[in-house]
């Protein structure tokens, strides 16, 4: 189960989920723009980071667009993805 937490105005969520799509993965999107409750939900589960975007990946926070990017450059991306 992925999770990308974004807001609407963010080049860096294009980004990222651009990339999960070419993946062909299923994710879910939680815009965060105007949701208090979410963006303490996100934080929690990012482990106190307040950028976006913020990407979980079954459950485990792997961080934003490059923190994404760098795992798939380092070729750990698919077996993470494939969990």
């Amino acid at each position: 189960m992925i999770i990308i937490y974004t807001k609407d105005y963010c080049p860096y969520c294009v980004k990222a989920k651009v990339l999960l799509s070419r993946k062909k993965v299923p994710f879910t999107e939680i815009d965060i723009t105007r949701d208090e409750a979410r963006q303490k939900e996100m934080i929690e589960k990012s482990g106190g980071r307040r950028s976006v975007p913020q990407i979980i990946i079954n459950n485990h926070s792997i961080g934003g667009c490059d923190d994404l990017y760098a795992l798939e450059a380092a070729g750990k991306l698919d077996a993470m993805l494939a969990k």
